[in-house]
């Protein structure tokens, strides 16, 4: 193919443009629009799309751009400007090719894993049902039910609000008259358990006193306590790039894992626009920029084997969790799953959850009660969970959903468990060589017309998944060439598109045999 690449440096902005190429990266948050088309101004300085973000960019035809600091961009007809200079390197003729190479140079694999548990069993956490009610009695009945309703015990997350306030790792005794036997029982069940924290802390507390003392707390540009922005108000927040900061919260998390139990952390918050809320901030790193803070924050994962993050700087190919941002309670959101997951990977996160099954973002349930459910929805959304790397369940399937669709999420969770030996297969080796383990079909199968399928994927090189991401029956599955075997044994001549049936009852998925 004659390409022709038009470099021009334009004052503080660079503009690529290749004839019939197609770019992805910079933002997971972002991964239902790409390949890039058109993209107004994003700023990776202040912004992330409630996800992970990257210095990077992949062309279709074996380019990418990196940099080192955190630029913004926008997208016109396929041009990509950024506001930093960044001379696409040329490494091969595929996807794959400019992937490869850039994670060999910029965020090689690391060898490691988080917990197996998390690939192998499907993950629960207490959000939806309990959303700022975490109490004890209310997640041990979660837990139990999770038990009775014939679903595998696995990774169990409880949520925000479990603690007195933010920068206190205790229980609320009046919520948790006896946090230790909880746990204790959760783990008889079979569960691991995490409980969710941040880096904030709640002004005026004991913690406050104490670590503005030692010089642990951000500061402002009058250097007073800096005061940070977030969703749940405005707090201190600790200053992890001080080494001795980071120790000492690590410390604090170590005593309340001695004693409670606790197996590890859901490690919420630490998006660059919260450390945006004050310009400019005065950490013990001078030169630190808002995305320095939030890779400090999720270093501190790194030595939890039970982590999970959803905001993230640079970190590819390390053993973090990662998960995609809150969805919506809507198709719209469902459609998002595959392409997000793809991007995921392309910016070396492999170890990535889709978000919570049937939508992590709370306000989309407020108001709805299990009569008003679209049960279909909550189905096919279990479905494009039950073959990626990990499933996370949030909304109690047995409290909205029928008997009969019950069961087809009960098997979708059964499902996952039987795949699992395969998905740790992928683990490894993405741990190992950096390769995703959730693959757009063009990385897979480059130049074949693929680059713009954004509604069925690659598991590995073995299986080509293709769930239904909209209501209805049936849809188009586009099997490249090969021999191929479907979920119910019939065999495919690849190179061929088929419109397929596919009862709410099915995951369809194939096999690719030679």
């Amino acid at each position: 193919m004659k390409r022709s690449l038009i470099i021009v440096s334009l004052a503080l902005s660079f503009t690529v443009s290749a004839q019939n190429t197609y770019w992805w990266g910079a933002a997971v948050g972002l991964g239902h629009e790409q390949p890039y088309k058109e993209q107004d101004l994003f700023d990776l300085r202040t912004q992330d799309a409630n996800n992970q973000i990257a210095p990077l960019f992949l062309s279709s035809d074996g380019d990418y751009m990196w940099s080192d600091k955190p630029f913004n961009f926008t997208v016109r007809k396929g041009v990509v400007r950024t506001s930093v200079p960044m001379p696409p390197k040329m490494v091969g003729k595929t996807l794959r090719d400019a992937y490869l190479a850039a994670q060999a140079r910029f965020f090689p694999p690391s060898g490691l894993l988080p917990d197996t548990l998390f690939f192998t069993r499907p993950q629960y956490n207490t959000w939806i049902e309990l959303m700022y009610n975490q109490n004890q009695a209310d997640i041990l009945r979660y837990a139990h039910a999770v038990i009775d309703n014939g679903f595998p015990a696995g990774v169990l997350m409880i949520d925000d609000n479990w603690q007195r306030y933010y920068g206190n790792f205790n229980f609320k005794a009046e919520r948790f008259p006896d946090a230790k036997g909880m746990i204790d029982e959760l783990h008889s069940l079979g569960f691991k358990v995490m409980v969710w924290v941040c880096p904030f802390v709640s002004p005026d507390s004991p913690e406050y006193r104490d670590l503005a003392e030692r010089g642990f707390l951000l500061r402002d540009r009058e250097n007073n306590i800096a005061t940070l922005t977030w969703w749940n108000g405005q707090s201190a927040c600790y200053d992890l790039t001080n080494p001795k900061a980071a120790e000492h919260f690590v410390s604090i998390l170590r005593q309340a894992q001695a004693e409670y139990g606790i197996d590890g952390f859901k490690f919420d918050a630490g998006d660059n626009n919260c450390y945006a809320s004050v310009n400019p901030l005065r950490a013990f790193n001078a030169k630190a920029t808002n995305v320095d803070h939030t890779e400090s924050w999720a270093k501190i994962g790194l030595q939890f084997p039970f982590n999970e993050y959803r905001a993230c700087w640079k970190m590819g190919g390390q053993p973090l969790v990662q998960r995609l941002g809150d969805k919506d309670y809507s198709w719209e959101a469902v459609r998002q799953l595959i392409p997000q997951m793809c991007v995921a990977g392309l910016m070396g996160y492999a170890f990535t959850c889709p978000d919570m099954i049937g939508g992590g973002q709370f306000t989309s349930f407020l108001y709805i009660d299990s009569t008003r459910f679209d049960q279909e929805l909550i189905v096919r959304s279990a479905q494009v969970h039950a073959l990626m790397p990990m499933m996370q369940f949030s909304v109690a399937p047995w409290r909205i959903l029928s008997e009969q669709n019950l069961a087809i999420v009960r098997r979708m969770a059964q499902l996952h468990t039987e795949f699992a030996p395969y998905i740790m297969q992928c683990a490894h080796k993405a741990a190992e060589t950096g390769e995703p383990i959730v693959r757009l079909m063009e990385y897979q199968f480059p130049h074949q017309g693929l680059a713009e399928v954004k509604d069925q994927f690659m598991l590995g090189n073995k299986y080509l998944v293709a769930p239904m991401v909209d209501n209805g029956s049936s849809r188009n599955v586009i099997l490249p060439p090969g021999t191929w075997r479907d979920d119910q044994g019939k065999k495919y001549k690849g190179g061929e598109t088929y419109h397929i049936q596919v009862p709410l009852d099915r995951l369809p998925y194939f096999e690719k045999i030679r």
